[in-house]
């Protein structure tokens, strides 16, 4: 399982209280844990990735074990420790301003 921290707004829409776990199918990849968040909370479809292209939206990060994974390839492999179980895959909406 992969443990899953999504952003307040995220946790709302979707009528989640907090952590999350999910089991990706096939490989453990961004793309793969964001599907399977998809599929049971179907209220985030199109929320992290865009819908066509299945790129990261721009106002959303990803981050784990201290590394931002938001420019990585949502197809390339998640690190051993949030595979493992240890660390948590943290969503989190970006905040911009001018």
């Amino acid at each position: 399982m992969i443990r899953v921290i999504l952003p307040a707004h995220l946790k709302v829409l979707a009528n989640i209280g907090g952590e999350i776990d999910v089991e990706p199918k096939g490989e453990p990849t961004i793309a793969a844990v964001i599907g399977a968040i998809e599929e049971r909370y179907p209220a985030l479809r199109g929320t992290m990735l865009h819908h066509d292209t299945r790129m990261r939206r721009a106002m959303v990060r990803f981050y784990a074990c201290n590394t931002d994974l938001s420019q990585s390839d949502p197809a390339s492999l998640l690190p051993d420790a949030v595979v493992d179980g240890d660390e948590p895959l943290l969503i989190i909406g970006a905040i911009a301003g001018g």
